[in-house]
């Protein structure tokens, strides 16, 4: 193949990329049977972390029938539509409650598995609004920002900074998280190393949306380095990133990690690789 068929490859794999994040991004998520799912998790941590939270409030005076319309929200994980009800109904009767954010953050996950972004994001809003340092919801949505990203649309850029913004501010907050009573230190440790994980994650995509490949190559490195189980956008993002800065060897790794794993950028990150590959011997 001629060098200038293989850039224009190149190029082309990149305007493609939008419509293939999207896809594999939520191809993946557990959707049936009304399951929850985070990005990059199975949301058992987050639920777990919420369900320590609440017994340390308990003695604080909330009224039992608010408690336990909490405790009715956060267990139920069969019906999708009837969590979202719950949760719903609990900011109707108890918009004053200490434990609204709460359910704020947990509708999102919720908006999240059924990809409606528009409530997905005003569960957002609302629940930062009361907690500026949430971490799961931070980080969650600077990561889901520049997944569904849509280059035409008239707030492109502002959403784009949106999601640096609380990776950033998630990244400078989980140092200083206090750790939730009824977790151990391993488990507190390695939700901590996650929800990091899923902050580069975030940033790497802003910033490969921003074509600034350089930061994108560098976010992902730190997450795909050593990790036994990278997720596969990571992966293909990375190997993107890499042949725009004419890494084309290491490019060509991040591709063949990629293909192994399956899913649905599979055959691009065949493509990828082969490419990569033949740009390395021309270099």
């Amino acid at each position: 193949m001629k060098t200038s068929s293989i850039y224009s490859a190149i190029r082309t794999l990149s305007i493609a990329l939008g419509a293939a994040l999207f896809v594999a991004t939520f191809s993946h998520a557990q959707v049936a049977g009304g399951q929850q799912a985070t990005p990059m998790s199975s949301g058992t941590d987050s639920l777990q972390t919420r369900l320590h939270m609440l017994t340390d409030v308990q003695t604080q005076g909330i009224d039992h029938k608010e408690v336990d319309a909490y405790k009715a929200f956060y267990k139920e994980n069969e019906d999708l539509n009837k969590k979202i009800q719950l949760g719903q109904a609990f900011l109707q009767k108890y918009p004053k409650s200490s434990l609204t954010e709460a359910v704020d953050a947990g509708l999102v996950t919720a908006y999240y598995t059924k990809q409606d972004w528009k409530d997905f994001y005003a569960s957002a809003d609302s629940a930062l609004a009361l907690k500026p340092d949430d971490v799961d919801v931070l980080t969650n949505v600077g990561w889901v920002i520049p997944h569904v990203f849509q280059a035409d649309a008239p707030d492109a850029d502002s959403q784009l900074d949106k999601a640096e913004k609380y990776e950033k501010h998630a990244l400078e907050v989980l140092p200083t998280l206090p750790k939730p009573s009824g977790v151990t230190d391993a488990q507190f440790a390695a939700l901590k190393t996650q929800k990091s994980s899923q902050a580069h994650s975030g940033l790497g995509l802003v910033y490969f949306r921003r074509e600034d490949y350089n930061n994108s190559a560098k976010e992902l490195q730190q997450v795909v380095q050593d990790n036994p189980n990278p997720d596969q956008t990571d992966l293909f993002v990375l190997g993107v990133d890499l042949q725009n800065l004419k890494h084309y060897a290491e490019a060509a790794d991040a591709f063949t990690r990629c293909s192994k794993l399956g899913g649905n950028l599979q055959d691009r990150c065949n493509q990828g690789a082969d490419q990569s590959k033949k740009l390395a011997q021309i270099k």
